[in-house]
């Protein structure tokens, strides 16, 4: 792995996924000033439908304004539903209508980037199709997006399990490759993904291996986001059911491994832990800092 000069390493800002009901601004902003969150990420639609909000460009504006002011790097996640993999041609058009949604919203609201789930092929007689059907859906949608200088596109491996497109970090260099590396797709770690999906992470040295199986999949500057949550489940069991940090089955200590790994240094990082009464939240951030290395 490489060495760097911790003094020269840029810090992570760290942050939340926040739930935004009642208003983008309204909402928003409050779990800004009670996380304490330099970096947010949210819904802009139904997280679990199709319905596609136009959003409010009062709230729009104002929630771009307290982001900037805050210096607070802003997110945004697609739909669940989005498979640009599925063997239905209906999902397929939908998920590129929703992510085009999306990269639009996240234009409105400053944000950096937009997150997808990488997809899957569904049944095994699409298996072998599922890799050109990304490309051809994708890649155009890339390329409108640099065009139109939109956010940028992350995609994030699954949890394992079915015909994932890719779930093991190693699976995202051909995920990449389908659409010849665009410049305008980088990539989102989860690490209950990559827990469920049979990276060991609570191994001291295992988070690290699998930083370093990233880097060499993707490259070292494709690594724009991380999702950090703790798991509810044993190692492999593509399960994707998050705990708050130090409480689940991967431990703390592996993200103290993360936050210290080259790769990482600058990359926001957003929980998506539980937030019951808007306590868990606050708490995984502190820690999250607490275990940052100190310049």
């Amino acid at each position: 792995m490489l060495r760097v000069d911790q003094d020269a390493v840029p810090r992570s800002l760290i942050g939340g996924h926040a739930t935004v009901s009642g208003g983008l601004a309204k909402a928003g902003l409050r779990y800004l000033e009670r996380s304490e969150a330099e970096a947010v990420q949210v819904y802009v639609s139904n997280p679990r439908g199709w319905a596609l909000a136009a959003g409010d460009p009062r709230q729009d504006e104002a929630f771009a304004t307290g982001c900037a002011d805050r210096g607070v790097a802003a997110y945004v996640h697609a739909s669940l539903l989005v498979n640009l993999g599925s063997p239905t041609p209906a999902t397929v058009e939908r998920s590129v209508a929703t992510l085009e949604h999306a990269l639009t919203r996240a234009a409105a609201i400053g944000a950096r980037g937009v997150v997808f789930h990488a997809g899957s092929a569904v049944d095994a007689e699409h298996a072998d199709k599922a890799a050109d059907q990304v490309r051809e859906t994708l890649l155009p949608l890339l390329d409108k997006a640099a065009a139109a200088g939109w956010p940028k596109l992350l995609v994030e491996p699954s949890a394992g399990g079915g015909r994932s497109l890719a779930a093991r970090v190693e699976d995202l260099s051909p995920y990449l490759d389908a659409v010849d590396r665009h410049p305008w797709l980088g990539t989102c770690f989860d690490t209950c993904h990559a827990w469920a999906a049979g990276h060991d992470l609570a191994t001291p040295g295992g988070m690290t291996a699998t930083l370093d199986a990233l880097v060499s999949a993707v490259g070292p500057d494709r690594l724009w986001l991380v999702h950090a949550n703790d798991s509810k489940d044993a190692l492999g069991s593509t399960r994707d059911r998050h705990e708050s940090i130090g409480k689940g089955t991967i431990g703390a200590a592996a993200f103290g491994e993360l936050l210290a790994h080259p790769a990482a240094a600058g990359v926001p990082v957003v929980v998506e832990t539980p937030n019951d009464d808007g306590v868990g939240h606050p708490a995984d951030i502190a820690l999250l800092r607490s275990l940052a290395p100190r310049p």
